[in-house]
């Protein structure tokens, strides 16, 4: 990819062959990335993947290309603020593949989540990120932090339990 490359970022078309194709393939190289967890999407996951998302109407993504090469992506879902009685977008994945790193991609998705969110009437957007994941820098910069109602009770914490 060349300086002067041109990136574009666009809403994925679940059903529409390429856009699905480049969701599961950037979430894959998401998945096997160590801020993924390593590990590759099974075969199940990625057969499912775009139609689950179509079906989904609280879902979209974005899809960020260099010279037409899909090179990032944005899996976000609409939530819902009840202390604001408005709605949110949750970024749940934001990826940029290792060779399009430091060229702008990530902070352009980032810009194209807000105008995304703000269409949508959104009142803030959320994400998590792991403590030792580079791009954390890339969230602060762009006005992320975590949060917290009262310093005396402390800054919200991200948990999860699995349910199998």
């Amino acid at each position: 990819m060349s300086d002067t490359a041109t990136l574009a970022i666009t809403l994925a078309d679940y059903r529409e062959a390429r856009d699905a194709a480049d969701v599961v393939a950037l979430l894959d190289a998401y998945a096997r990335d160590p801020m993924g967890g390593g590990e590759p999407l099974c075969d199940e996951v990625k057969a499912r993947l775009p139609s689950d998302l179509a079906a989904n109407p609280q879902a979209f993504s974005l899809i960020a290309r260099l010279d037409d090469r899909a090179v990032g992506l944005a899996n976000c879902f609409m939530g819902y603020s009840t202390f604001a009685a408005a709605p949110l977008v949750n970024i749940h994945d934001l990826a940029v593949l290792p060779e399009a790193r430091g060229r702008g991609v990530g902070k352009a998705l980032l810009a194209a989540i807000e105008a995304e969110a703000l269409k949508r009437g959104a009142c803030k957007v959320t994400l998590e990120v792991l403590s030792g994941n580079p791009a954390r820098h890339l969230y602060a910069r762009e006005g992320y932090g975590d949060y917290q109602l009262d310093p005396a009770t402390g800054h919200a914490l991200f948990w999860q339990k699995r349910l199998t």
